[in-house]
């Protein structure tokens, strides 16, 4: 049975209802950010016909390194029961070229583009960190908890000590805001959490894709040219929801806000990860099958409001009635 609008609520009808927040010290105009891998560098997304930046409030670009990467051998996507596997290998041209070539050509007035660095090693995350720093982004994201290269960010997320080191080494070379992606594959995601908020990330994105596999039994060898990759997609919401819960146990007692991600395809989804403890929440795998799913989203989350009589998204998040 559908809910009806409560008196409080009538007088705060949906078309009213401001989807604004702030997330690390930024104001965005939705709660929905674009994740790195599913939208190119931003101008990819920017050729859908009705679409809109102003609907999202952040993009973040593809993940970048140092030097440029051709990425894995095919085949790199792969379509699993209620989701999808990949393991592109973090094919880009490189952050010079990012920032002097593709940067230029965004549009910065309706959304906020996030850079997404990684690295094999301490050093190219400084150095790439670095290069963005004097570059029109607004933040910087981390990739420390990449599962579909062979060297680097899956290492250095997986274990607290290293995930801290990388914050605070990328901290002291910029005063852009820090999002700090984690990990499901590890054993105390609330640790290293704690780890990299006390290293100077100012948000959390809770969480990256799990590592799988498909197989070829023709063949008997991995679909994947790389064997394994990173599943995403609805197959891994209930995980993801769980991660967002838990880390939301130590995150809000530092002020510090949750992007969080992994499996969201409409505005039920959204409001779960808001309710869990996210601030912001992240589409991915969904915008391959529905790339117009922003503006659905932001209006059923809008509506959801209005008929419990709230005036903004921070009055849902973290409201789950729940103790580890």
């Amino acid at each position: 049975m559908t809910e009806g609008p409560s008196s409080t609520a009538s007088a705060n009808p949906a078309s009213e209802v401001d989807v604004g927040l702030e997330f690390a010290g930024l104001w965005l105009s939705s709660p929905i950010v674009l994740l790195s891998g599913c939208v190119g560098f931003g101008e990819e997304y920017t050729r859908v016909a009705g679409f809109s930046n102003a609907e999202v409030g952040g993009i973040c670009l593809k993940g970048t390194t140092l030097e440029p990467r051709l990425g894995n051998e095919p085949h790199r996507v792969y379509e699993a029961p209620a989701g999808m596997l990949n393991a592109i290998g973090l094919q880009n041209p490189g952050a010079r070229a990012v920032v002097e070539q593709i940067l230029p050509a965004l549009d910065t007035t309706e959304t906020h583009f996030f850079a997404n660095i990684s690295g094999s090693t301490l050093e190219e995350y400084i150095d790439v960190a670095r290069i963005f720093d004097d570059s029109p982004v607004a933040g910087v994201e981390i990739n420390i908890s990449c599962p579909n290269v062979k060297a680097g960010g899956a290492s250095f997320g997986n274990y607290p000590d290293m995930s801290a080191k990388v914050v605070e080494e990328v901290r002291r070379v910029t005063d852009k805001p820090l999002i700090t992606k984690l990990s499901p594959n590890q054993t105390d995601i609330a640790e290293n959490a704690r780890r990299c908020i006390d290293a100077g990330t100012d948000a959390l994105a809770v969480i990256n894709t799990i590592t799988g596999m498909a197989v070829d039994l023709e063949s008997r060898s991995p679909v994947l040219g790389n064997a394994s990759g990173g599943l995403s997609g609805p197959a891994i919401k209930p995980i993801a929801l769980l991660k967002v819960a838990e880390v939301h146990q130590v995150a809000h007692r530092h002020g510090v806000p949750i992007l969080g991600q992994g499996g969201i395809a409409s505005a039920q989804d959204a409001l779960e990860f808001l309710v869990a403890g996210a601030t912001t929440v992240g589409v991915g795998t969904a915008l391959f099958y529905e790339p117009l799913l922003c503006p659905a989203i932001n209006e059923g989350i809008r509506d959801y409001l209005a008929r419990h009589g709230l005036g903004s998204i921070p009055e849902v998040v973290g409201t789950l009635d729940w103790e580890q």
